[in-house]
């Protein structure tokens, strides 16, 4: 159990300890620092601990905000500092330095940090021990997190009119309210703002209130989806219905979920991946019961079904590169960027340059009506029209920020952007050996391998220009992964890769004409997708990209693709299909079992808690 250290002078009436005791915390009391010090070292290194003055006045919700918050190893508000394991070192050699400097310095003086010290860290000029080792953790250049109380109350008042005053402060703000507004997403689309989101916080608090956790939440709305999909399988009408109203239910679950994790802070990195992994399963396993559905009705729309999956994440991938080359850039200025900063500042703008990129509210929302009320095609149709319309604008605009801002990218993004390019050793090995006197740059050469392997696929089909157009595309690949991908379009790589692999899985399946190639098909890039998500989310939490192993494993992208071609050259039609098929469950197997094996490993291993707050798109 955490345990929190009560110092200095209590106060009659006051309620601080049991505030604690209701957030978890075992309470014990110090008269003085060094009883505090000797308390601190009896607490087991792996325990949370927390110094907070026994003066304390404030909400509780401010408490838990700058007490419970599991991503933070230190964080403090006035009156009281926290510390987990990882920052517990920290913690105790500046409740040391305020015990040795107590006997020898008379409070407020400078050995207790200097009244402007104290002021520009928002602390008032009091004599708590909890503020004195906060200005303590700031000299030693530590990094004290101090969360944003808005109009939360919490303050270690200096005499009984401040006490009043503070107490009177504390009632007129409803805390719960304050707690309830914080647990929606600040940024988030119009229909998850004011449709799902006025309703679902309170759904939140009904699962705090009964012990449940985010992850079951976004269990349960995975299973809601999956159930949504055999419904729309069933090509039924009243199976559309039903897999319509499911859908906006697990989206409901989906926004709940992240809600209850904010409402009662119960971050954690298996629970981020688990909640963004979920959503990609659930939107594709959704295609996948609508194609099913149609098949049922004589529609074949497996095709449809794939176009839908391929251009969504592509479109996250051009999201992921965008934001990986660019988070740590210097000189990071751009005059479409102060544009897009003025439109936002034009309240209706907001919301309809929200709405055109189609985030997954809207997305969802759109194909859980079109599926109650009309055909998967229809459905489809819509879909890829919304999504075009919206990666078109969303990558226009990326492009002209790129164009116009004279950034320096940092070798940590150009390695995000190697690892997003999911080069095997094949391209790794050519890479070495090209000629640096060719290299052409990044995005132009992996563009023209992606239009030529496209066209070829398009109109040759399997035929040896598929094969003369696979090796140049790899040799393209290859050049274009020889220098750090720091120039300004750079980050463009990964999507174009991804768009290079995905599209002639596509074509080829659609050329075989085989019963079961574009189900087939729909599962290898259903496998391999999931890979690339992976990575994203080792890199956005600083794991890493996936073990080298891994990739080569699975060929990287370069080494699936020149499969691919190989096997749709050299197979019949209908060969071609299981060959598909087993190297779909090849690499959904590997890629499942190491990924799980990691973010398990990673969460029992204590790795940092994170929140994700969740792609808009």
């Amino acid at each position: 159990m955490p345990t929190a250290i009560l110092t200095g002078s209590p106060v009659p009436g006051s309620s601080i300890e049991g505030d604690l005791r209701s957030l978890g915390f075992d309470v014990r009391t110090a008269s003085d620092a060094g009883e505090a010090e000797a308390l601190l070292a009896a607490v087991p290194g792996d325990l949370r601990v927390a110094v907070v003055d026994a003066r304390f006045v404030g909400h509780e919700h401010a408490l838990r905000l700058g007490l419970t918050d599991p991503r933070f190893p230190i964080a403090a508000i006035p009156g009281a500092v926290t510390a987990q394991p990882a920052g517990r070192q920290a913690l105790t050699r500046a409740i040391a330095r305020e015990n040795s400097a107590s006997g020898s310095a008379a409070p407020g003086s400078a050995a207790h940090g200097s009244a402007p010290a104290r002021a520009a860290a928002g602390v008032e000029d009091v004599d708590s021990l909890a503020d004195r080792i906060v200005t303590a953790l700031d000299a030693d250049g530590a990094d004290v997190h101090r969360p944003e109380l808005g109009s939360l109350v919490a303050e270690v008042p200096a005499d009984p009119q401040a006490r009043n005053e503070a107490r009177q402060a504390v009632a007129a703000v409803d805390d719960e309210a304050v707690r309830l507004k914080s647990a929606v997403k600040a940024r988030d689309g119009f229909f998850t703002t004011h449709f799902i989101s006025p309703y679902s916080r309170y759904l939140a608090r009904w699962c705090a209130r009964r012990g449940l956790t985010p992850n079951q939440v976004t269990t349960a709305s995975l299973i809601t989806a999956l159930i949504a999909a055999a419904c729309a399988a069933t090509g039924t009408r009243g199976g559309f219905v039903a897999a319509g109203v499911l859908l906006i239910a697990s989206f409901v679950l989906d926004c709940t979920d992240g809600q209850l994790a904010r409402y009662s802070l119960q971050y954690s990195t298996l629970g981020a991946w688990l909640d963004a992994t979920f959503d990609r399963a659930k939107e594709y396993a959704y295609y996948a019961g609508l194609a099913l559905g149609a098949a049922r009705g004589g529609d074949d729309v497996w095709a449809l079904a794939l176009g839908a999956m391929v251009l969504q994440t592509c479109r996250h991938v051009v999201d992921f590169s965008f934001n990986e080359a660019n988070h740590d850039a210097t000189a990071n200025t751009s005059p479409t960027a102060a544009l897009s900063d003025k439109l936002d500042s034009v309240g209706w703008t907001v919301w309809v340059r929200r709405m055109i990129v189609l985030p997954i509210g809207e997305r969802w929302a759109m194909i859980a009506v079109l599926t109650a009320a009309t055909t998967p095609r229809i459905t489809f149709y819509a879909l890829l029209v919304g999504c075009a319309f919206a990666a078109t604008y969303t990558t226009a605009g990326r492009v002209l920020r790129s164009l116009t801002r004279k950034a320096r990218r940092t070798d940590r993004a150009a390695q995000a952007l190697a690892d997003l390019a999911d080069s095997g050793p094949l391209t790794e090995l050519l890479a070495r050996r090209l000629p640096a006197g060719i290299r052409i740059p990044a995005p132009l050469g992996a563009s023209a391998g992606v239009v030529l392997l496209v066209l070829a696929a398009a109109f040759d089909g399997p035929g040896f220009s598929l094969l003369l157009a696979a090796v140049l595309y790899v040799l393209l690949c290859a050049d274009a992964v020889a220098r750090p991908l720091k120039g300004a379009l750079d980050w463009l790589v990964p999507p174009l890769f991804r768009a290079g692999e995905y599209c002639t899985v596509l074509i080829l399946a659609a050329k075989a004409g085989a019963d079961g190639a574009l189900p087939a098909a729909f599962g290898l890039v259903a496998a391999v997708a999931y890979h690339h998500y992976d990575t994203v989310y080792r890199i956005r939490g600083d794991a890493g990209a996936p073990p080298a192993w891994l990739v080569r494993a699975i060929g990287g992208q370069d080494g699936r693709t020149l499969l691919v071609a190989v096997l749709a050259v050299a197979l019949t039609a209908s060969q071609f299909t299981v060959a598909l098929t087993v190297l779909a469950v090849a690499v959904a197997v590997v890629v499942l079992v190491e990924s799980i094996r990691f973010w398990v490993a990673a969460h029992r291993a204590g790795a940092p808690s994170v929140h994700d707050e969740g792609e808009p798109a």
